[in-house]
């Protein structure tokens, strides 16, 4: 009886060991998913070539407020602002490159809104990359409306082969991002999962702002208005970002 006991355990240990394994294994399966250096190596190798062999690369930023450079409402700083930090930054990597920087973001928008209009205001640009950024104003319309808009951009951009940035919101002082759970770490949650997903790119702004939050760092330093990062806190977001193109 006894060694009938001690086969049962043994078998519910193994059976419990082999569940851990599985999912163990799925989460680095996840992990693996999200796009790594390896992503732009293509776009990298064009940026390094020179007149006459070069073409021009177009990056194209779609998404809200922060992208299109609004500060202090209703003041715009458009050089400020990180898509114009990104292409300072690469300018300076490759300077026989040509790079369009391409702002089609919209102040106050969020994910339905910018779907509705990517193919007439995005596509037409035919990117090379696309970074999408709607996560901060997505929590008007919620996770479900915001993640099913998100993906019909994502699927019409790998339709064409488009090589897609997603990013995780940055802060709004309202909120306590040193909180577990909080509403802005959800939608950070999805876009992560998103990129997992269909293998993207994933500029973390969120995970930036956080661990200088957690460091003790006031992150009001960061921020022009409430929900609008100043220069410093857009170097934080371009920083994610030119992470791809080293």
């Amino acid at each position: 009886m006894n060694h009938n006991v001690a086969k049962m355990k043994l078998k519910n240990l193994y059976g419990s060991l082999l569940i851990c394994i599985a999912v163990a294994f799925c989460c680095a399966q996840v992990s693996a998913q999200v796009a790594g250096e390896e992503y732009l190596r293509d776009i990298r190798k064009e940026l390094t070539k020179e007149w006459p062999a070069n073409r021009t690369i177009n990056l194209v930023f779609h998404g809200h407020s922060v992208p299109s450079g609004y500060f202090k409402t209703p003041e715009v700083r458009t050089l400020d602002a990180y898509p114009h930090q990104v292409l300072e930054e690469l300018k300076a990597i490759y300077p026989t490159a040509v790079i369009n920087m391409i702002v089609t973001s919209i102040g106050g928008e969020n994910s339905q809104q910018g779907e509705k209009r990517f193919s007439k205001d995005v596509l037409v640009h035919h990117p090379d990359v696309l970074f999408i950024d709607y996560a901060l104003n997505d929590r008007r319309i919620g996770p479900d409306k915001a993640r099913a808009a998100t993906e019909k951009m994502i699927r019409k951009a790998l339709k064409r082969k488009i090589r897609v940035i997603l990013l995780t919101p940055s802060p709004d002082l309202q909120v306590d991002i040193r909180t577990p759970g909080n509403e802005l770490e959800l939608f950070a949650r999805q876009i992560r999962d998103l990129a997992a997903r269909y293998r993207l790119g994933l500029a973390d702004s969120y995970e930036g702002f956080r661990k200088l939050a957690a460091e003790g760092v006031d992150i009001t330093g960061y921020m022009a208005q409430s929900n609008h990062p100043n220069r410093k806190g857009h170097s934080i977001i371009a920083a994610e970002i030119v992470k791809y193109f080293k």
